[in-house]
């Protein structure tokens, strides 16, 4: 078994183990199923919770101008909280295009109802005693400033005709964190229940993609839960948590989250459903506090999911597994320390692409003692080359001779066939969570490398068969070929060169063609992971001159 084949093997059984991994062991358990005629939030709507306006109980345009809106804006976010049922119903994130074009707008997160992506955050009170009239989510707040600056705080209060009063004190730091403060004056002695939600519909063509979560998310008891949105279509999943919990939605860039504050008790759900044709995702939860003053303080994140704010917000407020927002994957103890060296080494080059070429570099320094020991084996193996022919030919079709033969060469010459496949199993995983961190984190979102290359977490822009856009003929994707894919598989020809060739000449022509094949399937990976493979290429074809002279 030569070098080129235990590549090839080395890389299907990867890829089998990780994707075999999240089709069949990242799907999360069903606590509770429900048939499609299901009544969404049955058990709590008679308290006043959350869903009224997804019942076919819109918010009129009067009071959509009667009430107004509280602005708010800080460097990195701004938007406005709606006095109707006092909701977060607008952010946009004001360092992040949609596109790398230019003059590309803005990234929206949050939207309003009647928007085509409906997406907001909300909080109120529920109770069983009837007799107590709460806010819902057509009640008209009143706000004691216009405007809400970063680092300061407003207050959204509310009457009951009974004279109590409910207030919501909103803070908003100078990134993506809200705190939210909720408080009852006039109700004492009895008890009742905050709770905290987020809404949100997903256009129908945004399908799931199989490496990365998005849908919904949370960390129970310590434990990080992800469900897809799809697997919570017309279902109702239940979690309860007690230690420094949190709930929300992750996109693959984005994140909504609600972060209760320590030593609180929350038992929050997770749903979806249909209504009028939209398919629409809520989570939510009632926070049981010990206070008896009526009073809750929470946290709500609505922003990029950027690993080093995330660690920061983790270790500020006491939050469990905040960093995992980010989707690392299986490979977690190895991509996030990866990610943590590129982002190093982007510090002081800055430039992502340049930083992967170091990392390369790094790595194969690292790796270059199992390298030697690797390369020279396969040298070995390439010397005696001319007799494991010459045995091939003087056993004709008995396989089993053949193979006996081969055996008594190796022992004979002390040669080790597997010598070469340490190096190229330790590299696969790198591999893969390099893949990981460039189609997951924010930090490689549009990151620029040099010339045609502007988004190294996309595949590469240019085509050949359109002669690199010089004729205007939309390719099928299988024939987008661009120019770094073609570099990658001129370096893999090169180092299948000094490899030692097949002697089952069946095999040596399939190895021929391993190139013309990496050359296709690189061509829609990330172009990051393309340049990452392309300079491994070289440098191993570096590493094999040099061994072979020191050898010598």
């Amino acid at each position: 078994m030569n070098n080129n084949t235990r590549t090839i093997i080395a890389a299907v059984l990867s890829i089998t183990i990780l994707i075999l991994w999240q089709i069949f062991f990242q799907k999360p358990e069903t606590i509770d199923k429900h048939n499609k005629n299901l009544e969404i939030n049955s058990d709590l709507k008679d308290m006043n919770l959350i869903n009224n306006d997804f019942v076919h109980n819109k918010i009129s345009i009067s009071n959509k101008s009667k009430a107004g809106k509280i602005k708010f804006k800080n460097d990195m976010i701004s938007g406005s909280i709606n006095l109707v049922g006092a909701k977060i119903d607008n952010l946009i994130l004001l360092d992040y295009k949609q596109t790398v074009q230019k003059n590309s707008k803005d990234v929206v997160l949050l939207s309003p109802t009647g928007t085509k992506n409906v997406y907001y955050a909300e909080f109120g009170w529920i109770s069983n005693n009837k007799d107590i009239e709460l806010p819902t989510n057509k009640s008209i707040w009143t706000s004691n400033k216009k405007h809400l600056n970063p680092n300061e705080r407003i207050t959204l209060s509310w009457k009951n005709n009974q004279g109590a009063e409910f207030l919501i004190t909103i803070l908003l730091d100078e990134n993506y964190m809200f705190t939210i403060e909720q408080k009852i004056l006039g109700l004492d002695n009895i008890k009742i229940k905050p709770y905290a939600a987020i809404s949100r519909t997903i256009n129908p063509d945004n399908q799931s993609q199989m490496l990365i979560h998005e849908g919904a998310i949370g960390v129970f008891d310590n434990k990080l839960e992800e469900i897809k949105f799809e697997d919570l279509d017309d279902k109702k999943l239940k979690f309860s948590d007690s230690d420094n919990g949190w709930f929300g939605f992750s996109d693959k860039y984005w994140l909504t989250a609600i972060i209760p504050e320590d030593s609180t008790t929350i038992s929050t759900k997770f749903l979806g459903y249909r209504i009028n044709e939209e398919q629409r995702y809520q989570t939510d939860a009632i926070i049981n506090n010990d206070s008896d003053d009526n009073y809750n303080k929470i946290h709500f994140f609505a922003g990029a999911k950027k690993l080093k704010l995330l660690d920061y917000y983790q270790k500020k407020y006491n939050i469990k597994l905040f960093d995992r927002a980010v989707d690392f994957g299986v490979l977690y103890f190895i991509t996030k320390p990866i990610f943590i060296a590129l982002n190093y080494l982007h510090s002081l080059v800055e430039n992502f692409g340049v930083a992967i070429i170091l990392l390369t570099i790094f790595i194969k320094i690292l790796l270059f003692p199992l390298a030697y020991k690797g390369f020279k084996g396969m040298n070995k193996l390439k010397d005696i080359q001319p007799e494991m022919t010459r045995l091939k030919k003087s056993c004709g079709d008995d396989s089993a001779k053949f193979q006996k033969s081969i055996v008594e060469l190796y022992k004979k010459e002390k040669v080790n066939p597997l010598s070469g496949c340490l190096p190229i199993l330790l590299q696969m995983p790198i591999f893969f969570a390099l893949y990981k961190v460039l189609y997951v984190t924010l930090e490689m979102r549009h990151a620029k490398f040099y010339l045609w290359i502007k988004d190294l977490s996309a595949a590469d822009p240019t085509n050949i068969f359109t002669f690199f856009g010089l004729i205007p003929w939309n390719t099928p994707s299988f024939f987008h070929i661009g120019v770094l894919p073609i570099i990658m598989a001129l370096t893999l020809y090169f180092q299948q060169m000094l490899n030692p060739q097949p002697a089952d000449p069946t095999q040596a022509k399939v190895m021929k063609f391993l190139p013309v094949i990496f050359l296709f399937m690189f061509a829609s990976f990330p172009s990051g992971l393309v340049l990452y493979w392309s300079c491994s290429n070289i440098l191993s074809i570096a590493q094999q001159v040099l061994i072979k002279r020191i050898t010598k």
